[in-house]
């Protein structure tokens, strides 16, 4: 039997959220079975319970995009992995339990130099902010980088990798602990966004503005984003942490002559495989070169797991939150 943290009905409060006992079978043909040792919770977990993401997994259901744990058995024609293998996982959900079967197809090794936690904390943050300032933002050296929402898992990802890659980069967060973390972090400009921006990004950029927006947050700081860009900027639009889906009058585009560039660094992969797994490599690279370095904000074990969605949800979290077993 395995333990598993159930999702059976779907709540704001998280309320109906459980830890259950459950039969796993045998790893099929081409599949592994994983003894997970952390998984790290994303926001898109959240929103999944709640009913308020895109994709929607069929009720009852365990939520967790990633992880990382030891191989414990194979399935037929499984070659390249072995029992006793270090591993990361990711899927789109199904994760927060203390065993899965996973295609082993969908595996890659741990970074011997990362923990547990931190192995389990990576792969979406950094696969997220890979394809939004590589792939879609084309971030370039000495270009400025605006990242929102820095404080947690996928805009400090971003903030690590736009500081790899060259750029100046700004980072906003609502409270002096979170831009005390970013500023420790590397980030050459912190704002406390609650005070409002602008004014401050047009000062640091000689009124030219921003290369690049990464806004993960929407809402009123999408809205003022849009006119912190400088022409030729791109805007990118990575989800809606707020709440409110913003919308915005095209003349800015135009008469600026900016982008806003939508970013859903999955199924970007799923419509173009072969950079798909040119994407997983690079984020590999980095981390198997010790340059991913995620900040562990909150870890609780599976019984605690509740704890930390709300957490979560409350922005309590700097960095990820992580359930070990």
């Amino acid at each position: 039997m395995i333990r598993a943290l159930v999702c059976p009905a779907l709540a704001d409060d998280f309320s109906t959220l459980k830890i259950e006992q459950q039969t796993l079978a045998a790893p099929q043909g081409g599949e592994v079975r994983v003894r997970m040792r952390a998984a790290s919770l994303n926001f898109p977990d959240v929103l999944m319970t709640q009913g308020k993401y895109q994709l929607k997994p069929p009720l009852p259901f365990v939520p967790g995009m990633e992880g990382a744990g030891e191989v414990v058995a194979v399935g037929e024609g499984v070659r390249d992995v072995k029992v006793g293998d270090h591993v990361v996982v990711a899927s789109r959900f199904g994760m927060m339990a203390s065993e899965v079967n996973v295609p082993a197809a969908t595996l890659r090794p741990k970074a011997a130099a990362m923990t547990w936690a931190e192995a389990a904390s990576y792969p979406g943050a950094w696969l997220t902010a890979y394809v939004a300032l590589v792939r879609r933002g084309m971030l370039q050296r000495g270009e400025t980088v605006l990242v929102h929402g820095a404080a947690g898992g996928v805009g400090m990802a971003a903030v690590d990798l736009g500081l790899l890659l060259g750029a100046i980069v700004i980072a906003t967060a609502g409270a002096a602990e979170k831009l005390a973390v970013l500023k420790g972090r590397g980030a050459h400009h912190v704002i406390d966004y609650t005070r409002g921006f602008r004014d401050e990004v047009k000062r640091i950029t000689n009124d030219r503005g921003v290369d690049v927006v990464y806004d993960p947050v929407g809402g009123d700081v999408f809205d003022e984003s849009v006119r912190c860009m400088a022409f030729d900027g791109r805007l990118l639009v990575i989800g809606f942490t707020s709440g409110r889906i913003p919308s915005v009058s095209v003349n800015m585009p135009l008469i600026k002559g900016f982008s806003v560039v939508g970013v859903r660094a999955g199924e970007y992969g799923r419509q173009f495989p072969e950079k798909g797994r040119e994407n997983v490599a690079a984020v590999e690279r980095f981390a198997h070169d010790g340059k991913v370095k995620p900040h562990i904000g909150l870890s609780v074990t599976l019984d605690k797991a509740i704890d930390a969605f709300r957490a979560m949800a409350e922005r309590r979290v700097i960095g990820k939150a992580v359930v070990t077993f």
